[in-house]
């Protein structure tokens, strides 16, 4: 399943749609204005909350957490630097890495589980501007990890930039 984003985004307070490839809103980006820290809520159109995203407060590195019912979920870190790749390692809560490499600026990496492609985040093929596409490859994934670590890990590449 394929969620268009607009990327007009990433602003704090910014309330945005993501929509699916039909054009139904799919989930709502809440953009959480005068936190202490960078906060995001991924909201389902009837308006719960499916997870939410944090700025990490005392961390080593740049770092975000992934949370589900006020639980952590997820944690998202700068894996390594690369001249032409960034990679970002996501760690769940049971122990499980995901892999995120790409080109995070030009909308262009990948969301890999032992070398399985979970997701693939692309604006090529798009004609819209400034939207790109969060590509759900596998049916039985959580949609809605997947396009908070793509979130997470964008602003956390524009935060470096």
């Amino acid at each position: 399943m394929k969620y268009l984003v607009r990327d007009k985004i990433f602003a704090i307070g910014d309330d945005y749609w993501i929509e699916d490839e039909a054009g139904r809103h799919a989930f709502l980006v809440d953009g959480k204005a005068l936190r202490l820290r960078d906060t995001l809520e991924l909201k389902a159109p009837d308006g719960r909350v499916l997870v939410t995203l944090r700025e990490k407060f005392f961390s080593l590195r740049d770092a975000m957490t992934i949370e589900r019912d006020d639980r952590p979920l997820a944690t998202v870190r700068r894996k390594r630097l690369s001249l032409l790749r960034n990679h970002y390692r996501v760690t769940l809560v049971d122990g499980t890495e995901l892999d995120v490499s790409g080109r995070m600026l030009d909308r262009e990496f990948a969301v890999e589980y032992d070398g399985e492609l979970l997701a693939h985040i692309s604006r090529r093929w798009l004609r819209v501007r400034d939207t790109y596409a969060v590509d759900v490859v596998r049916e039985d994934a959580d949609a809605a990890l997947l396009i908070a670590v793509a979130v997470c890990v964008i602003r956390m590449a524009e935060r470096e930039d």
